[in-house]
C-alpha cells in the first residue's frame, strides 16, 4: 500500500485477517491485534492439511477464528463479523499473489497489508525498544521483555522466537498485549527483522544493533539498512563495540565483552549450563549456556539502562530466563547423551552453538544441520563449509539431510550433498543423509554415553519433533 492510499483501521474493532497465520511472525501479530480487542481471522495451508493443530487451537482460544485458505474468509458473516467486511488482510513476504486469500481479497477492493507495515503501525502507537542484528534478536527482545516485564513496565511483546516462560505458562510465547499506561504509550518489545528488508519502515523509540554477520544479504546491504534504522530511531541506540559497526558508534550507547566503553561484562565464568559475569559492579548469573548469551545479556541490560531501569533491577529477571524455543533448548537426555534443539543456520549461529556444545559435554558432538532453502544454502555455501570445517573437532559427526523445502518457486541447482563433500574433505567426519527419517537409527547407532547431539535448522518446524524422535530412538534399549 502507497503511503497516498488512505490506511486501514488496525485498532480495537478492526476486522483484520491474516494469510499465513501459522508463521511465528504472522500468528504474533494476530494474537497480538486479537488481544487489543480487534477481530481476527487467519489462514494458512499447513492448518487446511492437518498439520500444526497445536497451533492452530491455541490461536482459537485467543480469539483468532481460523478459516480455510480459499478465499471463503469474505463470507463470515456472523457474531462480531456480521453485515461488515475485512479492513485489511495481512501477508508476509512468504505469501505469494497467487494464494487464494490475496486473490479474493484483490477481487474484492480490500486492502492488502505487508506484514512489516502493520508492525510499523504498533512501533508508531507504543514506546517500543526494536531488536536488529544478524544473530540474537529473538533472545535479546526476550531478555529485555523479561526486564521490562519483571520491574513493573507492563510491555508487549512481537516476536519471531517463543518465550519458554510463556509457552510454560500455556501461551504461543512469541506475542503479548501490553498493559495501558498513565504515563504515556505502552511498552512494547520488538524483533525487527533485516532479512525481508522491513527493518527500515520502524521508527522506534530504542534502538539496539547486535552484530553483523553474513545471512539473508550481504553485509554492506544490511549495513545500509541498519544506517537507515538509526535515522530512525528517535531515542537512544545501542550497538555492539565491533569493528563491523564502527559506523554506528558516534552517539550510541556500546556493549560488549571485557573492559572497554559503554556497558561490559566483566568475570565471565561460562559453565555447562549457565554462566555468572559482572556488569556495573553487580552479579549476574544466566541459565542459558554460551559467550553469545552473556553478550545478550549484556545488550539487554544496556538497552533497559536506557530507558531508566538501574542494573541492579535486571540481575534477577535474567537469573529467572530460562530462553527462547529452539535456542540450544534441551529436549532430554537417554542413554547419557543430551538432544539440544537449536535454531542456527547462518555461519555466527553454527559457531555459536557449537562452541555452547562443547562447555556442556566432554564427548563428541554429534550434529545435524538441515539448511533451510535452496537460494539461501547456495549463497551462504562457502561460509558454511569453512565454519563446520572450523568448529567441528576431529571425533565429532555431522550429518546434513536434504535442503527443507517449504514450496514455491526456487532454483534447485544444488544440494546438501555438495556441503558434505567439501567438508568431508577437509577431513572432518560428514555423512550426507538425503532422506532424515533416516537419521535417528543413524544417530543412535554410533552415539555413546556422554555425547551431545546438536540439530541446527531453521524455517522447518518440524524440526523439534525430529528432535524427539532421536531422543526416542537413543532410549531403545
Amino acid at each position: 500500500m502507497s503511503s497516498s492510499e488512505k490506511q486501514p483501521p488496525v485498532g480495537p474493532g478492526a476486522w483484520l485477517h491474516f494469510a499465513g497465520v501459522a508463521g511465528s511472525g504472522m500468528s504474533a501479530l494476530a494474537q497480538f491485534h486479537a488481544g487489543q480487542g480487534g477481530r481476527t481471522t487467519g489462514s494458512d495451508r499447513a492448518f487446511d492439511n492437518g498439520e500444526r493443530p497445536g497451533t492452530r487451537d491455541r490461536l482459537a482460544e485467543l480469539g483468532v477464528r481460523v478459516v480455510p485458505q480459499d478465499g471463503s474468509f469474505l463470507l463470515v458473516n456472523d457474531g462480531p463479523f456480521s453485515g461488515t467486511r475485512p479492513d485489511a488482510v495481512v501477508v508476509s513476504t512468504a505469501v505469494e499473489n497467487k494464494v487464494p486469500d490475496v486473490m479474493a481479497a484483490h477481487g474484492a477492493g480490500v486492502p492488502i497489508l505487508h506484514r512489516s507495515e502493520l508492525l510499523a503501525r504498533h512501533v508508531a502507537d507504543h514506546r517500543t525498544i526494536a531488536v536488529s542484528g544478524t544473530s540474537g534478536k529473538s533472545t535479546v527482545t526476550a531478555m529485555v521483555f523479561a526486564i521490562l516485564q519483571a520491574t513493573g513496565r507492563g510491555p508487549g511483546l512481537l516476536t519471531g522466537g517463543a518465550l519458554a516462560s510463556l509457552v510454560a505458562d500455556g501461551h504461543l510465547g512469541n506475542a503479548w498485549s501490553p498493559a495501558p499506561r498513565t504515563d504515556g504509550p505502552p511498552w512494547l518489545v520488538i524483533e525487527a527483522d533485516e532479512s525481508d528488508g522491513s527493518l527500515v519502515r520502524y521508527h522506534p523509540w530504542g534502538g539496539v544493533v547486535l552484530n553483523l554477520g553474513l545471512d539473508h544479504r550481504p553485509p554492506a546491504e544490511i549495513m545500509a539498512m541498519f544506517t537507515t534504522f538509526r535515522a530512525n530511531v528517535t531515542g537512544p541506540l545501542v550497538v555492539a563495540d565491533t569493528p563491523e559497526l564502527a559506523s554506528l558508534h558516534a552517539g550510541s550507547r556500546l556493549f560488549g565483552l571485557g573492559p572497554g566503553p559503554g556497558t561490559r561484562a566483566l568475570e565471565m565464568q561460562l559453565q555447562p549450563r549457565g554462566s555468572t559475569f559482572v556488569i556495573d559492579g553487580q552479579q549476574f548469573t544466566l541459565q542459558v549456556p554460551g559467550a553469545y548469551n552473556v553478550l545478550n545479556a549484556t545488550a539487554a541490560v544496556a538497552v533497559t539502562g536506557a530507558a531508566g531501569i538501574p542494573t541492579a533491577e535486571a540481575t534477577a529477571p535474567l537469573a529467572a530466563f530460562t530462553g527462547v524455543a529452539r535456542r540450544f533448548q534441551s529436549v532430554g537426555t537417554a542413554g547419557g547423551v543430551e538432544v539440544i534443539d537449536d535454531f542456527a543456520h547462518n555461519p555466527d549461529k553454527i559457531a555459536a552453538a557449537l562452541a555452547a556444545g562443547r562447555t556442556r559435554t566432554g564427548g563428541r558432538i554429534l550434529a545435524v544441520f538441515q539448511p533451510h532453502g535452496f537460494g539461501p544454502t547456495r549463497f551462504l555455501r562457502e561460509a558454511l563449509i569453512e565454519t563446520f570445517r572450523a568448529s567441528l573437532a576431529a571425533e565429532d559427526i555431522l550429518w546434513m539431510p536434504e535442503i527443507f523445502f517449504a514450496g514455491g518457486t526456487v532454483t534447485r541447482d544444488i544440494s546438501a550433498g555438495d556441503l558434505i563433500a567439501a567438508i568431508a574433505d577437509s577431513g572432518r567426519d560428514a555423512r550426507f543423509v538425503p532422506d532424515r527419517q533416516d537419521l535417528p537409527a543413524a544417530i543412535a547407532a554410533v552415539a555413546a554415553p556422554d555425547d551431545l547431539v546438536l540439530v541446527m535448522g531453521a524455517r522447518d518446524p518440524s524440526l523439534t519433533e525430529f528432535c524427539g524422535d532421536i531422543l526416542h530412538e537413543l532410549g531403545r534399549p
